[in-house]
């Protein structure tokens, strides 16, 4: 995906690049002091599916809660962004935000899924994210999403010194390997994999970014999971 900008917004965008961390031919804009972030809306079909299978979500570091939204709706913020020489952007991170799917079981107990660390892979067309269940190891990066682009990201550039990006990514589909941390993190029944997460969009991702201070920086730590000491 590339940025649709004018001269001048490239050259400040290139001028903001100078000050990133050059990675093999790419550079990394860190962005937790700016307001950048990726909010994810679940669909109506998602909630749904977490209904039917007595699913909460909730946020776990850097990610909030948005208020008055029909779906599960959570806030991540972008802490940093990579582009390439062209200015194309290669992917975007959200470190430090987690979101915890927790399942009460019928004995009281419960069972969980926890996402974390956010990466979405613009060049694959997918999202990742460090996949933790119960009793198991983390699986760092895994595939959670496949996505489409709804509306591709655009940036534009004010006088003197604003700019603003704006992008939609929908139909979220589960990974196979998303689909399985899920089943065996949550204890489904297997009819479930079939009926809704094989089935399922899981709804939206719009990235907003502007280059405008955060009050306060919001942390560049990744999120980890503390697995409970066996018994």
């Amino acid at each position: 995906m590339s940025f649709s900008m004018t001269l001048r917004s490239a050259t400040v965008v290139a001028a903001l690049a100078a000050t990133g961390a050059a990675q093999a031919g790419n550079t990394t804009i860190v962005t937790s002091a700016l307001v950048a972030n990726s909010v994810q809306a679940f669909s109506a079909e998602a909630a749904k599916g977490f209904r039917l299978t007595e699913t909460v979500v909730s946020p776990l570091g850097n990610a909030t809660t948005v208020s008055g939204t029909a779906t599960p709706t959570f806030n991540l913020p972008i802490t940093s962004i990579t582009i390439d020489s062209k200015l194309n952007i290669v992917s975007g991170d959200a470190k430090g935000s987690a979101l915890k799917f927790t399942r009460v079981l019928d004995d009281g107990s419960d069972t969980w899924v926890i996402l974390a660390n956010f990466t979405i892979d613009y060049a694959n067309k997918k999202v990742l994210a460090d996949a933790t269940i119960p009793d198991t190891p983390t699986v760092k990066q895994q595939p959670i999403y496949n996505f489409t682009v709804n509306t591709p990201l655009s940036v534009k550039y004010k006088f003197p010194l604003s700019i603003v990006g704006h992008e939609v990514l929908d139909n979220l589909m589960l990974t196979e390997e998303a689909k399985d941390s899920f089943m065996n993190g949550l204890l489904l029944a297997d009819f479930i994999r079939q009926t809704v997460l094989d089935t399922t969009a899981f709804g939206t991702l719009t990235q907003d970014v502007s280059v405008k201070f955060r009050p306060k920086a919001v942390s560049t730590r990744l999120y980890t999971v503390t697995q409970p000491a066996a018994q």
